[in-house]
């Protein structure tokens, strides 16, 4: 369930982190809708409309699921009975839908994600979760790159990590300057990814991107 936040004039000069808000109670989330049907110029007690503010801020609740999930804790089961397996483990193509935070309008894309396992490596699910705990919030895919790259190097501390993301942004496409068919592609590499350029080389050429691939499938 998403936590709301707001800055507090109380914090530390020295602290980054949001100081959470009172979190607006459904029926205050309901009446925000109605609040934006009417400001659209509708009626929000028309027949058509009646039960749209409920489907909102359920699908709210499905949209910002991943403030609800603590994306380190996700990682914590690791395996170590690899054989010694010791070469880049790469899952292609996850989907994802998120948000961004400046129109709160769709972003669809795919992500690549690699890495160089030491001694330690994790279910493929769990790569496609942690994928998912951070595109359901409101992003930017700068931000959401970095993330997910930040957090398998910390949990798994392998020798590498390499994380690229393909996506078309519906605040681009469907207002402003209304430029659809735009890709864009945000990567992140750590350890021999970012030091060794053979390496980076063949993640890249695992995952099937020099940074140009088109979303034909999103």
């Amino acid at each position: 369930m998403p936590r709301a936040f707001a800055p507090s004039v109380s914090r530390s000069e020295n602290s980054l982190q949001p100081v959470p808000a009172r979190r607006p109670t459904r029926e205050e989330a309901l009446e925000a809708v109605r609040t934006l049907l009417r400001w659209a110029g509708d009626d929000p007690r028309r027949e058509g409309l009646l039960g749209t503010p409920d489907r909102v801020v359920r699908s709210y609740e499905e949209f910002f699921s991943g403030y609800g999930v603590d994306p380190v804790a996700l990682l914590q089961r690791t395996f170590e009975e690899t054989d010694g397996y010791d070469e880049i483990v790469a899952l292609r193509d996850i989907r994802f839908e998120s948000h961004c935070e400046h129109h709160i309008a769709p972003i669809i894309g795919k992500v690549h994600v690699a890495y160089l396992p030491n001694k330690r490596v994790v279910g493929i699910s769990k790569l496609a979760r942690l994928v998912e705990v951070y595109a359901k919030r409101l992003q930017i895919q700068e931000k959401m790159t970095a993330q997910i790259a930040n957090t398998l190097d910390e949990v798994l501390q392998p020798k590498g990590v390499a994380v690229v993301i393909e996506a078309a942004h519906q605040c681009m496409t469907t207002r402003g300057v209304h430029k659809p068919g735009v890709t864009m592609v945000t990567s992140r590499m750590l350890g021999a990814f970012r030091d060794d350029p053979l390496s980076r080389r063949e993640v890249l050429s695992m995952i099937g991107t020099q940074g140009g691939a088109k979303l034909d499938n999103v």
